[in-house]
């Protein structure tokens, strides 16, 4: 895509949704760290459905102490990879509480020092919480980006680099929410809803 046509293409899903939204539920800045990292492979509907009971016990990082890693488990059982996850997010919470007093940290790097979290994570968690100008790679975004030749790349490092220089500034902060909601209903891995679709005339997909 050009600039007209990116420029084009979220103000068209900005008419749609004016004020989008991440869809994982969460309570407390810690609540959203725990349910991002419960994502990975793994579908917000699944997330949220394991973390309703789990977020009315636990809603800070010394609740979840409390609780334990096997205590943990038992909440997200039904979920990819739950043991590997319900570790991370513990030593997550210790480094936190040990390392920064039990608050998030808010800057890009220091954020990353907190195991299990990465430059995607970082960067979601940074866009919802603090509406920070960032696009965060997810597999919706990567291949939205790649798909329709907004900005093509092997990595999501790549890409997010490239969505940095294209995406004009006006659309970044709600930019990764609209290309994930896209990728989700509308332009779909497999069977995407090119007839519901509000850019057709400007996919380079076809």
């Amino acid at each position: 895509m050009n600039t007209q046509e990116i420029t084009s293409f979220f103000e068209r899903l900005k008419a749609q949704n004016p004020n989008p939204r991440c869809e994982l539920d969460f309570k407390t800045p810690y609540t959203l760290l725990v349910a991002i990292i419960l994502s990975a492979q793994a579908t917000d509907k699944g997330v949220n459905k394991a973390t309703a009971p789990l977020f009315e016990i636990v809603k800070e990082p010394e609740e979840m102490i409390a609780l334990g890693e096997e205590g943990l488990k038992s909440y997200i059982r039904s979920l990819n990879y739950y043991n590997n996850k319900a570790h991370n997010i513990m030593k997550m919470t210790e480094v936190l509480l040990q390392d920064f007093g039990g608050k998030i940290p808010t800057d890009f790097e220091k954020l990353q020092t907190l195991p299990g979290v990465g430059r995607k994570t970082a960067n979601v968690f940074l866009n919802v919480l603090e509406n920070k100008p960032v696009i965060a790679v997810d597999t919706h975004v990567f291949r939205i980006a790649n798909r329709l030749k907004i900005a093509e790349g092997k990595t999501p490092l790549e890409v997010e680099e490239k969505l940095a220089k294209v995406v004009p500034d006006a659309y970044k902060v709600n930019a990764q929410h609209w290309m994930v909601l896209f990728g989700r209903y509308i332009c779909k891995a497999k069977g995407p809803k090119c007839e519901q679709c509000p850019v057709t005339d400007l996919c380079h997909a076809k």
